[in-house]
């Protein structure tokens, strides 16, 4: 995936298969499938497999802004590869992506600026 025109994580081992998510979060595929269906997750297709970014989920949940960040993503147009490439578009003003800044201080300045694209 190193050489791979597609947004995300550039590293392999910072994707998860979504079994491997299931185990994470000690849920059944099945539930993993419905937080997709609900955009409490985002996965897309890599190698013909459907991944999640690795720190998408922290530890054993899913990032606590997330799925408003995906929905107010959703609102604003993008698809599932466009919200991914904003999550991880590096941006000076945050430590290092919004993606990242998810599992920090800064979450909510993430949520308000996903909330003004819709606009």
């Amino acid at each position: 995936m190193t050489d791979s025109p597609h947004a995300g994580p550039t590293d392999d081992a910072d994707w998860l298969t979504l079994p491997d998510v299931a185990v994470r979060l000690d849920v059944t595929i099945s539930k993993v499938h419905q937080m997709i269906r609900d955009r409490e997750l985002l996965a897309v297709r890599r190698d013909g497999i459907r991944r999640i970014p690795a720190d998408l989920v922290a530890n054993d949940t899913v990032r606590k802004h997330l799925p408003g960040v995906l929905n107010l993503l959703k609102d604003a147009g993008y698809d599932d590869e466009d919200a991914l490439r904003w999550l991880y578009e590096a941006d000076d003003t945050l430590p290092g992506t919004p993606a990242r800044a998810l599992g920090g201080d800064q979450a909510r300045e993430v949520k308000r600026r996903a909330q003004a694209l819709g606009f």
